[in-house]
């Protein structure tokens, strides 16, 4: 080994969703856990308030890459009208519970029964909200025979326990909380492994993380990033959650008392590998048209051309 010999090291800026959203774990468990650091990457994880901010921190040139949303990442990480590049998915679908009361389990038992009802979610474009869009079209309601009306998280819960709500999309820990007490039931639980082929009817992908369309990244940065993403993913599958608890920062964990009934509603909504084929963008997107209005100047090219999946493929052939 040459002494004097200097390795420069990476650094890259990532803006992403809400850091106690469980879709974007993985990237604070690589960076808690000193994955990015012995990829010789510095990482600097820029948390927004949602995520159509990280979004359009990415499309502004502020940061290196943003994890976002699908819908966020194409009506605003747009460069020019041309939607950013997917590198590494994250989560098929967010990790939520469309429940019913238990007053109302007898006469509301499928999608179709909400016909005509009023829907609780916590806030607009939240992704509970976005999946309960998708929920609907994909169970024949259209959204003007729904009354969709936001509560706020505490709200929600609240209504839904009161039986003042036909149905309302929940995450956890609430959802598991109503259910354990007996004041709700699953309808459709969209935390479960293929929750997205069960209910929507395809493979999807909600979050990943995306460069910008004239990215100048290339595979010198992105495998290592991807490879200690892929550690990630393997960590938050196979650790306790006391283990992942005490690693995290205070702003990703959230309360402690609530930490393992989120993780265990998120594990299975990880995509495995962080794979995203062509075939699963493409449906992904026509979700995302069907629920999200995108502007005008936006043009979607072919999926082939919204994928950077080489680095991570080569992360995956070249394991650390």
């Amino acid at each position: 080994m040459i002494p004097w010999l200097v390795f420069l090291q990476a650094t890259l800026t990532i803006a992403t969703g809400p850091a106690s959203g469980p879709e974007y774990w993985p990237l604070w468990v690589a960076q808690s856990e000193g994955y990015f650091t012995e990829e010789n990457l510095t990482v600097n994880l820029a948390p927004a308030r949602a995520d159509t901010i990280a979004a359009d921190a990415l499309a502004r040139h502020r940061v290196d890459l943003a994890a976002t949303s699908l819908d966020a990442a194409i009506t605003l990480g747009h460069v020019d009208g041309t939607p950013p590049k997917l590198v590494f998915g994250l989560s098929a679908i967010p990790a939520a519970a469309l429940l019913v009361p238990t007053s109302q389990k007898e006469t509301i038992r499928a999608l179709s029964d909400l016909a005509g009802k009023t829907v609780g979610i916590s806030a607009p474009g939240t992704p509970a909200a976005l999946a309960l869009l998708s929920l609907l079209e994909s169970g024949g309601v259209a959204l003007p025979k729904v009354i969709v009306k936001s509560y706020g998280e505490r709200g929600l819960a609240s209504a839904i326990a009161s039986g003042e709500l036909a149905a309302a999309i929940v995450e956890d820990p609430a959802a598991t909380r109503l259910v354990d007490e007996g004041q709700a039931v699953v309808l459709a639980d969209l935390r479960k492994k293929d929750a997205d082929v069960k209910w929507l009817g395809v493979a999807t992908v909600f979050s990943a993380v995306f460069a910008a369309a004239d990215t100048r990244l290339g595979p010198a940065q992105l495998t290592p990033f991807c490879r200690a993403l892929l550690r990630a993913l393997a960590r938050l599958s196979s650790a306790t959650p006391e283990e992942l608890r005490a690693a995290l920062p205070r702003e990703a964990r959230g309360f402690p008392e609530d930490f393992a009934t989120r993780l265990a509603g998120a594990r299975e909504t990880y995509l495995r590998d962080g794979w995203v084929s062509p075939e699963v963008l493409s449906a992904s997107i026509a979700l995302v048209k069907s629920r999200t209005a995108i502007p005008v100047k936006v043009s979607i090219p072919g999926v082939d051309r919204l994928l950077f999946t080489n680095p991570l493929r080569a992360a995956i052939d070249s394991p650390r």
